[in-house]
């Protein structure tokens, strides 16, 4: 197949070297990088609540207050006014959560599933990005198709003018036969002109898919489209539970899973132990205590029992069920839709397949077909009707022939995607 002459060298743009591109420039999988980062990061036993907590505290205060005590002995009486007073305390104190109903263990676990969870959701934003450049990138290899069969149908037309006018010259030919021959050039001229346009158009929608500027589209795709044709059902849909779609679902359901049993741990008492050390100093400058001070470790236990908020923790666990339900109903629906989409999807392919073959050959018919009316053109056994009906035949076989192509790929490519395969 014969190139766009464009008059530009243009730089050849390879497959991989698009999807790296667009793998590195993906808005969309940064965010879901960060997502999978952030749950790494809160996937920590302390944002659990499981490991102990310690603070320290410190207070001074200073006032002036009056003090006025009468005792037995009226000789002991005092009444002053603006006496300092000082409080000095300070102290440690470590907590940690004895029991809660295993409401702890139940956050460590829907922690770990939501890190699990992002993660897949990167791995879906990976795939979607790879097929949505592989489908533009073939997208552009067959409008560059489209216009290589206007350039091969020019040179035919240019040549059947030529001869027609060499014809004229030796006044064996007519102007009108002249007139239509270049009526023709210069209709595939445009036609030519109208799919460059395409070709730039389709060049633009890659770079978007790339996440890069349109600054320029002076690059080449590839020139034809290869399919692959031992693609095999069993083995697809043994993969396809491992879709990131489906394994998201899955894990959206065991995160639900462990909000229910954290909520249902509402209802259950929870006991704390604390222990430390405190300090406490108290001065007076006038009264009966002129200074106090005690200090020295502590330990205790704290039960909180839940007795009664209004039925709050009933309704939000039945709340956290129904959620936990909604998941699993639409798993159930992505699954449905997952495999039917599959099913579609394969049907296609293989019957895009078996007409490959058959328009192949269709091609290369229309091929012999118009090299040989060119032949008898030139013999003068051809009129300039039948050069033009062999030129449409090889057009429409050349179009049919790229089109098939690019649907069974379109169908590879999906299939790859729902099966987890792509970029593999």
């Amino acid at each position: 197949m014969l190139t766009v002459a464009t008059g530009i060298c243009q730089q050849r743009l390879l497959l991989q070297d698009a999807i790296a591109k667009a793998l590195k420039n993906s808005l969309d999988i940064q965010l879901a990088n960060n997502n999978w980062q952030i749950a790494q990061i809160n996937n920590h036993p302390g944002f659990a609540g499981a490991l102990p907590t310690v603070t320290a505290g410190i207070t001074d205060n200073e006032q002036l207050s009056s003090t006025s005590q009468k005792f037995a002995n009226p000789n002991n009486n005092i009444d002053r006014s603006n006496v300092a007073v000082n409080n000095l305390s300070a102290n440690v104190t470590g907590s940690i959560v004895l029991f809660n109903g295993k409401r702890i263990v139940a956050t460590q676990q829907r922690l770990a599933a939501l890190q699990q969870l992002n993660k897949w959701q990167l791995n879906a934003q990976v795939q979607n990005c790879i097929a949505n450049v592989s489908v533009r990138y073939y997208d552009v290899a067959r409008q560059q198709w489209y216009a290589n069969t206007l350039v091969q149908s020019i040179a035919v037309a240019e040549q059947k003018l030529a001869l027609l006018t060499e014809r004229k010259a030796i006044g064996t030919a007519n102007n009108a036969d002249i007139f239509q021959a270049q009526l023709d050039v210069n209709a595939l001229q445009q036609q030519l002109q109208n799919q460059e346009l395409i070709i730039e158009q389709a060049k633009i929608e890659l770079q978007s898919a790339m996440y890069e500027t349109a600054n320029t589209t002076n690059f080449r795709v590839a020139d034809s489209i290869l399919v692959n044709t031992q693609l095999h059902r069993d083995s697809l849909l043994n993969t396809l539970l491992q879709n990131p779609q489906i394994a998201a679902a899955t894990e959206q359901i065991n995160v639900l899973g462990f909000i229910e049993k954290e909520t249902a741990a509402l209802r259950y008492p929870t006991i704390r132990a604390t222990t430390g050390y405190s300090f406490s100093n108290n001065k007076a400058a006038a009264g009966f205590n002129l200074l106090t001070q005690s200090y020295g470790p502590f330990i205790g236990i704290n039960v909180s029992v839940p007795i009664y908020a209004g039925n709050n923790a009933k309704k939000q666990l039945h709340i956290a069920e129904l959620n936990t339900q909604n998941a699993r109903l639409q798993k159930e629906n992505l699954l449905l839709n997952t495999h039917n989409s599959f099913s579609r999807n394969y049907i296609a392919y293989q019957s895009h397949l078996q007409q490959l073959a058959t328009q192949q050959k269709n091609y290369q018919l229309s091929l012999q077909l118009l090299q040989l009316v060119q032949q008898k053109f030139a013999l003068q056994q051809a009129t300039i009707i039948d050069v033009k009906q062999a030129q449409q035949s090889f057009e429409n076989e050349s179009y049919r022939l790229v089109n098939l192509r690019f649907a069974a790929k379109t169908a590879e490519i999906t299939l790859l995607q729902l099966s987890s395969k792509l970029g593999n």
